[in-house]
Parts: structure tokens; C-alpha cells; sequence
């Protein structure tokens, strides 16, 4: 696919035929974490394979279907599942989605992932929300595209997280009585998990979570101006001096106990948006 400001348009007025109108908050789920499609009232549904120039998803635990509906008297549009650059995809098209958000008026963009816990202060089912991120994939959703409609083509990184959301989420966790931590999370490839070594490294350069998602969706969020706010769900522990053999049905398991936590604090913090 080559992404032009026409597709994104195309897609939109689908939408918005099948149901969906301007929204205010987007919500992407990751792997695991369906959760938040409950809280969504009076929800329409649309799977991604009947949406013009949309991916499908292709990954087991993504359901592949975009919502909208109202939590609270916020209107929402959400993704049951995203999409990954292992899956063979091209970067523009993980973040296809993102774009047609902006376009249907989001402002606001919510994130969430499972992702593997490299510091050692972490534990199996914590949520921690990303204050940063190092982009180790190989390539940019940016890259080709210099037509103004897309956006600023040197995207300003230096606050890709939204301190009014954040400070909104840590106000409201409190409230709720849920842990909630901070830290730097670590995009790769995949789909592989890592080696003993290839999380020493990481480790070293700064990262407390490794996932394979989540950065490209930020960058672009970024470049249209979406504000954003992301929590990773620790789901398994990656120490190199202790490394268990991988255990996918474990990690579903845990992300989806974590996952009415979480959606409990994205629902109170969409409540309040205005």
C-alpha cells in the first residue's frame, strides 16, 4: 500500500457510514487486553477485514475489530488488537489506523502492551506506564513521506508521552488503590523472544520492558498530534541470570488478569476528558 491522505479520507467515510462518528479518545489493545471492549456502551463493531485498506490481524490473541462507542459522555474509537511489523507489514500500514483517528476527530490516543520486565524491581502483572521508549525496529512509519497533509516529516520526540495524561493516570491509580510504575520500554523486531545476552544489552542501554509494538503507533500519533499515554502489562520476567523458557499461554493468563486493572484506569481517565 502506498499511503496517500486519500486512503486515510476513504477509510474515515466508511466508518462513519457503518456507524462511527467523530470521537474524542482512541484506545489500541494489546495482546491480551481486551478488556476496555466492555466498557464501551452501545458499541459498533466492524472487523478489520471489511474495513477499506486496513491490515488484518493475524496474531491468535488479536480479535480484529474496530469499535466505537461512549465510555462515559466520551465518544471512542478502538482497535480489539493491532497490528506488528513481524507480521510483515509495513510500518504505514501498523499505523494506518492511527492516522484515520486523527481524521475522525481523536485527540487523545490510549496504548496498551504486554511486555516483558527487564528490571528487576518488576514482577509478573505489574502495570507500568511508559515515561519513554527507544525505537530498535527497522524502519519508520515517517520514512517517504513528505506531503504536508501527513504532518511534520521531523516529527518533534522529545515529550512523545502526554504529562497531563500521565499525571492524570498516577492521580487516578491512587484513587483506585492500583500500582502503578514508570519506565522505559524498548521496541524490537520479533517475533522472537530474546536471548540471555540480547537482554543484558538492552538492560544496559536504558530499558526496563521489551515489547514489539507500541513505538510506531507513537511516532505517528506524534506527527498529527495525538496525545499520548501507554501501560505496559509485565508479563513475564526476563532475567538473563534466571531465564525461563517462554511460556505464551502463561502470558495471555497474566495479561488478562492485569487487563481489568488496566481498564479500569484508562475507563476513569477517558471519563474525564474534555
Amino acid at each position: 500500500m502506498t499511503l496517500t491522505p486519500e486512503l486515510v479520507t476513504e477509510t474515515a467515510l466508511f466508518l462513519k457510514a457503518q456507524g462511527f462518528h467523530q470521537s474524542l479518545a482512541g484506545i489500541v489493545m494489546g495482546t491480551g487486553l481486551g478488556t476496555m471492549a466492555e466498557k464501551i456502551e452501545n458499541a459498533v463493531s466492524v472487523p478489520y477485514s471489511e474495513i477499506p485498506n486496513f491490515p488484518e490481524a493475524t496474531v491468535e490473541f488479536h480479535k480484529g475489530h474496530l469499535l466505537f462507542g461512549k465510555i462515559g459522555n466520551v465518544k471512542v474509537v478502538a482497535m480489539q488488537g493491532r497490528f506488528h511489523y513481524y507480521e510483515g507489514y509495513s510500518m504505514q500500514q501498523i499505523t494506518f489506523p492511527i492516522r484515520v483517528m486523527k481524521e475522525m476527530g481523536v485527540e487523545y490516543l490510549f496504548l496498551s502492551n504486554a511486555a516483558g520486565g527487564m528490571n528487576p524491581a518488576y514482577k509478573k502483572g505489574d502495570l507500568v506506564m511508559l515515561e519513554n521508549h527507544i525505537n530498535l525496529l527497522p524502519d519508520n512509519p515517517l520514512r517517504g513521506l513528505n506531503n504536508p497533509a501527513f504532518g511534520q516529516r521531523f516529527t518533534d520526540m522529545s515529550h512523545p508521552y502526554d504529562r497531563a495524561l500521565a499525571e492524570s493516570i498516577e492521580r487516578i491509580a491512587v484513587l483506585q488503590n492500583t500500582s502503578v510504575k514508570k519506565g522505559i520500554y524498548v521496541s524490537v523486531m520479533g517475533p522472537n523472544l530474546e536471548t540471555k545476552a540480547e537482554y543484558r544489552w538492552l538492560r544496559a542501554m536504558g530499558a526496563d520492558m521489551v515489547g514489539m509494538s507500541t513505538v510506531p503507533e507513537v511516532i505517528v500519533a506524534n506527527q498529527v498530534g495525538l496525545k499520548c499515554a501507554a501501560i505496559s502489562v509485565i508479563t513475564d520476567e526476563c532475567d538473563p541470570d534466571n531465564l525461563q523458557p517462554v511460556n505464551i499461554p502463561e502470558i495471555i493468563q497474566i495479561a488478562g488478569k492485569a487487563d481489568k486493572v488496566l481498564s479500569n484506569l484508562f475507563t476513569a481517565c477517558i471519563k474525564e476528558l474534555k
